[in-house]
């Protein structure tokens, strides 16, 4: 019997997209329509059906240090689990645009730091897609109208070229910390254009992958699913 959330290929309305998870190992599912859709509160630059993923060690922590900027100030992103983790392609298809040439900035836990980031929203949207993106690839999956696009990857971590054709579970960069992001995490989405501006958002499912509560050690086999909101997953 399947989950609410899981759905048949055959019957769920087009356009969709099924592929396998960006990355390998354990990852925290953060924002992800399976809670809400838009699933960012917005609809906005194509986000809709995006999910985000944060990751883990084998306790969940998503980075073994505190300190005092934790609670106070910002921190490196290179103290996080995702900060330079391979990001691999969710489908076979095309590269048909890449963003490079985003830092990847002080990362943000602590409420006196992200209270003031929050506040500079409106800014980051007038400067542009790059701007709240940061580095970012976009797919054409083979067999589809619809693309993916995959931000806020670590700048200069492309091993992919425009134009290149890649195959399903291909490195194609690293997670970074660049564009609206206040800490290193993977954000990716399936979008009916390549520009940012007008896009709007399509469901991508994951084929299978393996999902548990951060309190359940028995994982559970999820196909054809938006993945839910504060479990952890990995690659089926």
């Amino acid at each position: 019997m399947q989950d609410d959330n899981e759905v048949s290929v055959s019957s769920q309305i087009s356009p969709r997209i099924i592929g396998r998870l960006p990355f390998t190992g354990r990852w925290l599912v953060g924002s992800t329509p399976a809670k809400r859709i838009p699933s960012h509160g917005t609809d906005r630059f194509g986000v809709g059906y995006a999910i985000d993923f944060i990751a883990v060690d084998e306790k969940n922590r998503t980075s073994s240090s505190i300190t005092w900027r934790t609670l106070l100030g910002t921190e490196s992103p290179n103290i996080f689990y995702a900060f330079g983790k391979p990001v691999v392609s969710p489908v076979s298809g095309k590269v048909v645009s890449i963003h490079n040439g985003e830092p990847d900035h002080e990362a943000r836990r602590s409420i006196f730091t992200l209270i003031p980031y929050m506040l500079g929203q409106g800014d980051r949207i007038r400067k542009g897609p790059e701007a709240i993106a940061g580095n970012y690839i976009i797919i054409a999956p083979d067999n589809s109208d619809s693309f993916i696009a995959i931000v806020h990857l670590q700048l200069d971590s492309f091993v992919v070229e425009e134009g290149q054709s890649i195959s399903e579970g291909q490195h194609i960069a690293n997670c970074g910390n660049s564009g609206n992001s206040t800490q290193p995490h993977i954000h990716i989405q399936a979008m009916t254009s390549t520009d940012f501006s007008i896009t709007r958002g399509v469901p991508l499912y994951f084929r299978e992958f393996s999902q548990w509560n951060k309190r359940r050690r028995e994982p559970k086999t999820r196909k054809n699913a938006f993945p839910d909101a504060h479990t952890i997953v990995c690659p089926g």
